[in-house]
């Protein structure tokens, strides 16, 4: 018996291609309206987290080691352990070939009645937490002043001479500053604008900084300086000075442009959806003379 087999029938180009079956359609719908929500919430978890565990509980520690001190110091006779749970702990540190000395015994049964009492208070790990946003508010507070900014600067001068972190840390430090920075730190972007960059017949989104200085005028005319920023990081990009008449503004906001950066175009401003012109009849703006 012979089996005749069919070639598969190749695609025109100009053949729209099968569409997805409902229950496709629909889960990746559904996957649009519950992912937006699952990542802001993964997000904050993480930092959360990340706060938790690299700040918050290095400051609860700390203070159980300083309670622990003050306990083994005959400060606080809550935490003092008695003979048996000495003993018990001389015991431990002969199986576990550590510091058998009565000293050391007494003081880590002292740190473990500190940790057993802290941990029956769940909301006493809230203490670093506090603790840590009181000490960031603090410290902002000190480096508003003169003083404090004296002593960063040493600070950050210091640090910049580590090999490896003085590669790291000024990028860093400007990221930093442009998403959190005061208004004397950020770019003052105050409009949005295309520009023909890198090559005309290519337009690229920018964000204008504000009028080019007399000594870029004087050798090149009329000018304004624009920030492009990367996509998909708007944080980082370049600055560019264009002839004030090759400037084109649109209507949108420097937050909506931002997020159109982010998404590298899929989020549009607004609700406004992409014009579907054909890529072989462009629609660009007369140039100016």
């Amino acid at each position: 018996m012979t089996t005749v087999m069919t070639p598969a029938r190749p695609n025109n180009p100009g053949e729209t291609p099968p569409r997805r079956s409902g229950a496709g359609r629909f889960f990746i719908r559904g996957l649009g309206v519950i992912l937006p929500s699952v990542l802001t919430l993964w997000i904050l978890v993480t930092a959360f987290r990340f706060v938790d565990n690299n700040i918050a509980e290095p400051i609860n520690m700390g203070v159980r080691l300083a309670i622990s001190a003050a306990a083994d110091g005959g400060a606080i006779a809550q935490f003092a352990p008695g003979e048996e749970q000495v003993v018990a702990e001389q015991q431990r540190a002969a199986r576990l070939r550590l510091d058998e000395s009565r000293e050391s015994a007494a003081w880590r049964a002292t740190r473990a009645n500190v940790d057993a009492w802290w941990e029956a208070r769940w909301y006493l790990d809230l203490a670093g937490l506090a603790f840590a946003i009181v000490a960031v508010y603090v410290l902002g507070r000190l480096v508003g002043g003169f003083l404090g900014r004296k002593l960063l600067a040493a600070f950050e001068s210091g640090l910049l001479t580590v090999p490896g972190i003085r590669s790291v840390y000024p990028a860093l430090k400007q990221v930093v500053e442009f998403l959190f920075g005061g208004e004397n730190k950020k770019l003052n972007f105050n409009r949005v604008v295309m520009i023909e960059y890198p090559r005309p017949g290519l337009w690229q989104m920018g964000l204008v900084t504000g009028d080019a200085t007399p000594e870029i005028v004087a050798a090149c005319g009329d000018s304004v300086s624009v920030f492009v920023p990367n996509s998909p990081a708007p944080f980082s990009g370049w600055t560019v000075t264009v002839p004030r008449a090759d400037v084109r503004e649109i209507p949108i906001s420097v937050d909506e442009a931002l997020r159109y950066l982010v998404s590298a175009g899929v989020v549009v401003p607004g609700d406004r959806k992409p014009s579907a012109t054909s890529p072989t009849t462009p629609n660009h703006p007369p140039r100016q003379p």
